[in-house]
């Protein structure tokens, strides 16, 4: 009776050996790939340790977007209304990047404050803005919940979005 109680809990102990490496596995494999979200306010105080991968979101402030011959380098400022970070960007844009436009980007922060993106991410369509940004936005004081959402195209609001209500 007592050796199949010891078989019993050497199976338990071995069962939980082999559960706690798995989980360290996916933990450890999960750490490389998740990104959190930082707006460029917290950027500006210092939230953010260079070379290390996050999401930045904000709008693309008109006027600082240079596009470069140079394999498809192109550079533009991020705003959350309060504070701007520079962004560098080697790849093709999505179709509806433009000025003035709520994005995502993900990548890290230089040494030098330039933010260095390594993907980006547009809106797709013309109502909608990126919760992560939108969440910024009303941290900044921008955002006003009865008025749309946001900054956006003239006579974006709420009831335009929804359609018309009851």
């Amino acid at each position: 009776m007592r050796l199949r109680k010891q078989q019993r809990l050497m199976l338990v102990v071995v069962a939980l050996l082999l559960l706690g490496g798995a989980t360290a596995l996916v933990m450890a494999a999960l750490s490389d790939s998740v990104a959190f979200f930082v707006s460029p306010s917290d950027i500006a105080n210092g939230k953010v340790e260079a070379g290390k991968r996050f999401r930045l979101g904000g709008l693309v402030v008109p006027g600082t977007v240079q596009k470069g011959g140079d394999g498809g380098q192109v550079t533009f400022a991020l705003s959350d209304q309060v504070s701007q970070v520079p962004v560098s960007y080697r790849g093709i844009l999505p179709d509806l990047f433009r000025e003035g436009q709520g994005i995502v980007a993900q990548g890290s922060l230089g040494p030098d404050g330039q933010f260095q993106a390594t993907e980006v991410l547009a809106k797709h369509d013309e109502n909608y803005m990126p919760p992560e940004v939108a969440d910024a936005l009303k941290k900044a004081g921008v955002w006003h919940e009865g008025e749309g959402h946001g900054p956006g195209p003239a006579g974006a609001t709420a009831e335009n979005e929804k359609g018309p209500q009851p």
